[in-house]
């Protein structure tokens, strides 16, 4: 089976400055921060010398640190005493001066001394440090500062205190994956027992193991014998002539650093992408977020409204004549709510629908939470809160957006069927004959009245013309009334349709815009940040 090749340690750098950058504002200012402190000390450490290889000591009060550096130097360099404290600021021994200054000035170390020119393979740099549990507050910030700076970490232990929780939970566990870059001494073997050496080495192993550091070196020295000395001397030369262990290091701050990224939340990784079952809730939400925005916008009241006005153009235009005036009475529906007409901006437009209610409001609340809830699947709870944060500040536009985007709605209002000029004239006209007839039977009415000649009247069928005008004029207006009533019906429920269809899209247009591409676009942050985070620790 093949393994998936770790990333370089460039890669890791990028996706560390690539996760630092998605989570600003998300998380913690203290995690972001030392994250920045990562990426600074990487920039500038790799800016210095390649050839040398820093390796710090630290230990605690009287477990013989300064001794051992004195032996590992081979150079009675640090002042070595059993009283509180013996080193007060740090010491380095320098192997191959080339280069070394300007490292060793940002390591902040003044008190040097080289002892020869180079190792052959590679320049070393020894640093003798306060102890780590000093009394002096600036001795431990002294530890503190150059425990995140140096190359190698080699932590001297003596017998009786090397399970103490100071160095252990202090120093050894948040460092746990600095494992390959540290050295474990127990220093002073010569106070243990030959029988007992293994036991107590053993101890210490099972309590690195614990901290995480199972691939901690472990080595037993005797500053005062000399025992064990020149295999950690040995040790120390080959990390400096691999010339590897400055990148080692910095490798190990990135994935602690992208560790601290995802701490919060951790879990929510795995599914960053988001799970098919993820993907088809979000979508029901969503539906349902529409639903109830349309609900809130009005859309039915306004779709309605708009088939109305069209029936009541229709009948205004193709009733009967004599009975269409009676469409004239009262404001056109589309007119009451102010969208009776297309304003040139339709971004001023507004309408005079109703605000939301309470009740509303509510239903709104419910249905965007439950989106984001949907949206948020899998994301941990601080992203989950920074996309809430983020859509709520935009859920403040929706009634403005709504009103805006019903009144930008094109529901045809003023526009007229084809047709409607016809049947106009066609009422008209059997209007016209019914009045001719009407007319022309007053006129016979008239002559005979008055007892003048009445000429004779033209029949069709035996039916006296002037009877058949107006019989035929009521009947094709009335029969013409009643069948546009029903076209108008039908014509005007479709009108209704399709004003609901056009509202419904423009208040998911606005949803889309306010609060499902925003959350969209914040679980792709999320979803690149976790990858970059994953490419980071890797």
């Amino acid at each position: 089976m093949s393994r998936t090749r770790p990333p370089a340690f460039a890669e890791r750098i990028d996706a560390l400055e690539q996760a630092r950058r998605l989570a600003d504002g998300v998380l913690p200012d203290g995690d972001l921060a030392a994250v920045d402190d990562v990426l600074a000390r990487a920039k500038t450490r790799r800016s210095l010398s390649a050839a040398h290889t820093v390796v710090g000591f630290f230990g605690a009060t009287g477990s013989g640190k300064s001794s051992l550096f004195n032996a590992v130097a081979g150079a009675p360099i640090a002042r070595a005493a059993a009283t509180r404290p013996t080193t007060s600021q740090p010491l380095a021994a320098v192997w191959g001066e080339q280069d070394s200054d300007a490292l060793l000035d940002w390591l902040g170390v003044q008190d040097r001394h080289v002892l020869r020119e180079d190792l052959g393979d590679g320049g070393l740099i020894l640093l003798d440090l306060p102890d780590f549990d000093s009394t002096h507050r600036e001795h431990r910030d002294v530890v503190e500062r150059l425990a995140s700076m140096v190359d190698v970490l080699v932590w001297v232990l003596d017998p009786q205190k090397y399970a103490d929780l100071a160095v252990h939970q202090g120093f050894l566990q948040p460092l746990a994956s600095h494992g390959p870059v540290m050295l474990a001494v127990l220093n002073q073997a010569d106070r243990v027992s030959a029988h007992e050496l293994p036991a107590v080495l053993g101890s210490l192993r099972d309590l690195l193991d614990r901290d995480g550091l199972a691939r901690m070196e472990v080595f037993a020295t005797s500053a005062a014998t000399g025992a064990g000395v020149d295999a950690l001397q040995a040790r120390i030369h080959g990390v400096a002539a691999a010339r590897t262990a400055a990148v080692a290091r910095l490798e190990a701050d990135v994935v602690r650093a992208a560790h601290t990224l995802a701490r919060d939340g951790a879990e929510g990784f795995e599914g960053a992408a988001g799970s098919a079952a993820t993907r088809s809730s979000e979508k029901n939400q969503r539906a349902r977020l529409a639903r109830d925005l349309s609900v809130a916008a009005n859309v039915e009241t306004v779709a309605r409204a708009s088939g109305r006005s069209w029936r009541k153009q229709a009948g205004r235009r193709t009733g009967w004549p004599v009975t269409r005036w009676i469409g004239s009475l009262g404001p056109d529906p589309l007119r009451r709510l102010n969208l009776h007409r297309r304003a040139a901006d339709p971004a001023v437009n507004r309408t005079s629908l109703p605000r939301a209610n309470a009740a509303q409001d509510a239903v709104i609340d419910a249905a965007v939470r439950d989106y984001l809830q949907a949206a948020g699947a899998g994301m941990p709870s601080t992203w989950q809160r920074e996309l809430r944060a983020d859509v709520r500040r935009r859920q403040e536009q929706l009634p403005d957006a709504l009103d805006r985007a019903i009144a930008g709605t094109d529901l045809g209002a003023g526009r007229t069927a084809w047709w409607w000029p016809v049947v106009s004239v066609v009422q008209w006209l059997a209007l016209a004959a019914a009045l001719v007839g009407a007319l022309w039977l007053l006129w016979l009415a008239a002559l005979a009245w008055f007892q003048l000649p009445v000429p004779p009247t033209p029949r069709v069928e035996g039916w006296p013309v002037p009877t058949l005008l107006i019989l035929v004029g009521i009947l094709v207006g009335v029969l013409l009334g009643a069948l546009l009533s029903v076209v108008n019906g039908a014509a005007a429920a479709a009108r209704t349709r399709r004003s609901r269809r056009r509202l419904r899209a423009a208040v998911d247009d606005v949803a889309q815009r306010l609060i499902v591409a925003p959350a969209e676009q914040f679980r792709g942050r999320w979803t690149d940040f976790a990858a970059a985070v994953d490419r980071a620790r890797a």
